[in-house]
C-alpha cells in the first residue's frame, strides 16, 4: 500500500512538472504557439529593449516598476535608467508612457491600453501572432491592418524590422469582402523573417513576465518544493521499512 502511494505521488509530481511548460506554450485556436520562456533572462532583456524602443512611446506598464525590472532582468540601476527611462521617472516608480492621452485619442481614436496584464488577458500566443500579422491597408486610418485583430487602431511599429507586408486575398463571394489568404513580405526589413519571429517571441516573453513578475520566483521555489517532497517521501519510506522490520522481527 505504501509503495503504491509513493508511486502515485511520484507520478503526480512528474505530471505537474511536465504540464507547466506544455500549458505555457500551448497555442490558441488558429494561432501558432509563441514558444516563450520567462526563465530565459536573455530573451527577457531583448524583449525589454524592444518594448522600450518601440512600444513605451504609446503604452505604459503601470504595474511594473523600473527597480523591479532591474532586479528580475539582472540589470543595474544605471543600465535601466539610461536605456529604459525616457520620462525622467524615479527608479522606484512605475513605467508610464509619456504620450498625452488627448494626443493619443486624436491620433488613434482612443488611448492606447496599458500592457502590464496584456499577456494574461489575451495570452502570449495572441501577442506573438498579432505582432507578426500586420499588413499594409490604405483603407485604414493608420495605413495598416491585422489578420489576428482586424481593423486594429495600432500601426505596425516594428515595420522597419519586419519590412512591408501585404495581403494576398482569395476570391470574394458575391456581396462579401475577399478574405486574406496569406501575407507576403514585399519590401524586406532589417531582419530576416526568422529573426523577426525571434524578436516578436522575445517581446511576447517580456510581456508575459510583466503580467506576472512573481512567476520567476514561483518557478524557482517550485523546484525546491518538489525536491523537498521527494526527499520527504524517501524518508517516510525508510521509516515505514524500519517500522515493519521491527513488527516482523517480533513475530
Amino acid at each position: 500500500m505504501i509503495k503504491r502511494a509513493i508511486s502515485s505521488i511520484a507520478l503526480a509530481l512528474g505530471l505537474a512538472v511536465a504540464t507547466i511548460p506544455a500549458l505555457a506554450n500551448e497555442g490558441g485556436e488558429g494561432l501558432a504557439p509563441a514558444g516563450t520562456n520567462v526563465a530565459d533572462r536573455a530573451s527577457l532583456q531583448r524583449g525589454a529593449k524592444l518594448f522600450f524602443n518601440y512600444c513605451v512611446g504609446c503604452h505604459s506598464l503601470k504595474y511594473v516598476r523600473y527597480s523591479r525590472l532591474a532586479s528580475d532582468l539582472g540589470l543595474s540601476e544605471e543600465e535601466v535608467m539610461t536605456n529604459f527611462n525616457f520620462t525622467g521617472a524615479k527608479f522606484g516608480e512605475p513605467v508610464i508612457s509619456h504620450m498625452p492621452a488627448d494626443d493619443a485619442k486624436a491620433w488613434f481614436g482612443k488611448d492606447p491600453p496599458d500592457l502590464s496584464l496584456e499577456a494574461r488577458a489575451k495570452g502570449v500566443d495572441f501577442i506573438y501572432n498579432y505582432l507578426n500579422s500586420f499588413y499594409l491597408d490604405p483603407s485604414r486610418p493608420v495605413g495598416w491592418n491585422n489578420t489576428v485583430f482586424p481593423n486594429a487602431s495600432m500601426p505596425n511599429v516594428l515595420w522597419e524590422l519586419q519590412g512591408l507586408q501585404t495581403a494576398v486575398h482569395g476570391e470574394a463571394a458575391p456581396g462579401q469582402e475577399a478574405a486574406v489568404e496569406k501575407l507576403e513580405i514585399t519590401t524586406p526589413g532589417r531582419m530576416t523573417p526568422e529573426q523577426f519571429r525571434g524578436a516578436t517571441r522575445d517581446l511576447a516573453t517580456f510581456l508575459e513576465y510583466t503580467a506576472e513578475p512573481a512567476a520567476l520566483e514561483r518557478q524557482s521555489i517550485g523546484v525546491w518544493v518538489i525536491l523537498f517532497l521527494a526527499g520527504l517521501t524517501f524518508l517516510l519510506y525508510l521509516l515505514k521499512h524500519e517500522y515493519w522490520k521491527d513488527v516482523h522481527d517480533n513475530h
